[in-house]
């Protein structure tokens, strides 16, 4: 099953500053802010929804395809991925912006101020996914990610046009987009993948009930946080998953994007819902120990161990045989 993966491509500058903001903000001043903070720790990781996701099924061995737009800096990112697994043959490389790029600086209050620059990730609109589809020999599902706004309603529009099936994942862009758009991009979705807040805002947004969304999607699949996931369907038993135990919890930026990039190898490697949702759930657990959303390392025998562990003997078997 050929999954292609579209989303943002982009880098993230993390920054500490040992003071409080609070300190060097002036009451009657605010107005013509000028300050310079002068901070001590930079952490340079890469991220990006799509880039993120597409990671974690190359760590699986699902070999996706990763459709996004990068800038002329790409190329030891481009690598990186390379190396792991990720098709990035389709990643359009813009000639005059550079890659996204998401900037903060957090202060000893947890405080933060950031910026983040969308660059060539403008330039996604222009890909056109029957190029892709042509080069692959045809694609499966395209995961239709959190990216330029214009790319993300033309890829679904183009989906439905070549009937190629998609899954809808508005995931960061929903605060920004109005109810129209977001009718048009789930409508006829064969996957619609949102968290337990952003299910609700959906709801609000586009005026239609949980039933009536679910009537307009194959599947909706809702991440619950702590209490795992559920997926429904018109017509089927609602399955619910739990999700593994950590041993820490070091940071949880990325975890939502690795419970997509499970989810969707289980779909490619056609195991049932339940066992896939139960993959993406172990991927998330993974990511919540580790600080950065790509910096994990899924060793076989030690990531069958715990999904044994979580999941069963039964559900293990059928997964090792994908993983082996």
């Amino acid at each position: 099953m050929r999954i292609a993966v579209t989303g943002s491509i982009a880098n993230d500058h993390l920054m500490t500053f040992p003071g409080r903001f609070a300190d060097q903000l002036v009451g009657d001043q605010l107005h013509t802010v000028s300050l310079s903070f002068l901070v001590d720790k930079l952490d340079v990781r890469r991220g990006g929804v799509g880039a993120n996701i597409a990671f974690g099924m190359g760590q699986l061995g699902s070999r996706p395809i990763l459709v996004g737009a990068a800038g002329g800096d790409f190329d030891e990112y481009r690598a990186w991925l390379d190396r792991h697994g990720v098709d990035t043959a389709s990643v359009r490389i813009s000639e005059v912006l550079h890659t996204a790029r998401f900037v903060c600086t957090t202060d000893a209050d947890h405080n933060q101020i950031g910026s983040f620059y969308t660059g060539a990730m403008s330039e996604a609109r222009l890909i056109e996914l029957k190029s892709v589809a042509d080069r692959v020999g045809g694609l499966d599902l395209v995961l239709i990610g959190a990216d330029d706004p214009e790319a993300m309603l033309r890829h679904t529009e183009e989906c439905r046009t070549r009937g190629i099936p998609f899954a809808a994942d508005f995931s960061q862009q929903i605060a920004r987009m109005e109810g129209e758009e977001i009718r048009i991009l789930l409508d006829g979705a064969t996957y619609l993948f949102s968290n337990e807040y952003e299910k609700g805002l959906i709801e609000s947004k586009t005026g239609w009930t949980d039933a009536e969304i679910l009537a307009k999607v194959g599947h909706r699949v809702t991440t619950l946080g702590a209490r795992g996931v559920r997926i429904e369907a018109v017509g089927e038993d609602t399955v619910e998953v739990a999700t593994a135990e950590e041993t820490v919890k070091a940071d949880p930026t990325g975890v939502g994007d690795a419970f997509r990039a499970g989810f969707l190898s289980g779909l490619a490697w056609g195991v049932s819902h339940e066992r896939a949702a139960q993959v993406g759930c172990m991927l998330a657990t993974l990511v919540i120990e580790t600080t950065g959303t790509q910096e994990y390392e899924l060793h076989r025998v030690h990531f069958m161990d715990r999904f044994t562990k979580a999941y069963g003997h039964e559900a293990a078997a059928e997964v090792q045989a994908h993983l082996a």
